[in-house]
């Protein structure tokens, strides 16, 4: 009996082996590897499958979230609201624009941002708010863009962990100004090593985007300059650019940009899960169905709110006990994790922040008493009724 891993990787590879090998020796065969085609056709089709106008595929999340910042116009002095309980770099990308990451608490049943903190945080310094869809599940996005919407400000979803999540018809990605997703092997939406999108219904933010994620050169840098100064100019395209080999147009800079692409590699592979993103989700939820069934009494299991479709990045549960309880699933062959064990505010990069233990009481809690177990697309029946057997005799 082998052990049951947080996330199966293997298992997945081996259901799309045969188009995923095929695709990619396509790809090298081409010999067009970077801003080819397949980065072109999988942006297409990631903005068609989350229903806006823009994709703009760059190499990581994180990136993502800096690019879409800068877009922005948010940077030194600015400040963002945004959540303590999420991993290092949402509040790393508000800090890596020069700007400061204010922290409300979060709820202690979606582990979200507590909407009902935002509006005291807000100052003359604050430009936008940027909840993270934690775990999966979308944050309030009607509060948060209604608050928006008063005060002026700007809202920038992290939606790394969230894709193909469903709020009130709309899809994670659709429900701000501007949205950030990560391919990171782990998430729900996975390639074979780094990479990120941007998403958004703006046209002149898009191509600011795509300025930025090539050094600020070329056409894209030309019109983002452009639009930047107010230059009413066109500027013509060249399709036929071979990115790989050699394009003229991208010494000549622009903005001073990032290198943050998506290989074509990675979107070759992406554009196969795309298709089965939304199966991939119903399979998430089936096991998540049956891990509430059979938990709900003994630990405090993940909420599933009306009109809010969780996409199950993570299976959470909380207990008072976490160190007796992972320490049984280890004995019984069963990975744990533990997502997350210091909040944001109380990292030490951001000792200078001023925040003190106490600060953010409920961020705080959630730090010692949640963790994940064995969530993918394709763990079978047997091994979710080993993890629940196991919980249960704990």
């Amino acid at each position: 009996m082998g052990k049951i891993p947080l996330l199966n990787l293997e298992r997945q590879y081996q259901e799309i082996r045969e188009q995923a090998e095929q695709a990619v020796c396509e790809v090298l065969a081409s010999g067009k590897y970077i801003m080819g085609e397949n980065v072109r056709s999988f942006e297409a089709e990631f903005a068609q499958y989350i229903g806006v106008e823009h994709a703009v595929s760059v190499a990581n999340g994180t990136d993502a979230l800096v690019i879409a910042l800068k877009a922005l116009g948010i940077g030194e002095g600015d400040e963002v609201i945004t959540t303590p309980y999420t991993f290092f770099a949402t509040a790393e990308a508000i800090s890596f624009v020069g700007a400061v990451p204010v922290f409300v608490d979060v709820y202690l049943n979606t582990y979200n941002m507590d909407v009902s903190q935002i509006e005291a945080k807000i100052t003359e310094k604050t430009k936008a708010i940027m909840p993270v869809h934690i775990f999966g599940l979308c944050a309030d996005m009607q509060s948060i863009n209604a608050i928006a919407r008063k005060h002026g400000l700007y809202v920038i979803e992290d939606a790394c962990q969230a894709a193909g999540a469903i709020y009130h018809g709309v899809k994670a990605g659709a429900l701000a100004d501007i949205a950030c997703f990560s391919f990171f092997p782990t998430k729900n939406l996975g390639c074979a090593g780094d990479g990120g999108i941007i998403t958004t219904n703006d046209e002149k933010t898009a191509t600011i985007c795509k300025a930025f994620r090539t050094h600020g050169s070329g056409e894209m840098g030309e019109k983002a300059y452009n639009i930047l100064h107010g230059i009413d100019a066109d500027v013509e395209e060249d399709a036929s650019a071979d990115n790989t080999v050699y394009n003229p147009k991208k010494y000549y800079n622009y903005l001073v940009g990032h290198n943050s692409r998506l290989d074509e590699v990675q979107a070759a592979l992406l554009r196969i899960k795309l298709r089965k993103l939304d199966a991939y989700i119903e399979n998430r939820r089936k096991a998540a169905k049956r891990y509430t069934e059979a938990l709900a009494g003994k630990y405090i299991v993940p909420v599933e709110e009306e009109g809010n479709l969780h996409a199950y990045h993570l299976y959470i549960l909380q207990t008072e006990d976490r160190r007796q309880v992972i320490s049984a699933l280890e004995k019984a062959g069963i990975a744990a994790g533990v997502y997350y064990p210091v909040p944001l505010h109380l990292q030490k990069c951001y000792k200078d922040l001023g925040y003190q233990a106490g600060g953010l009481p409920n961020a705080e809690y959630l730090s010692h008493r949640t963790f994940a177990i064995p969530m993918f697309p394709e763990i079978r029946d047997d091994e979710i009724e080993r993890v629940i057997q196991a919980l249960e005799e704990v």
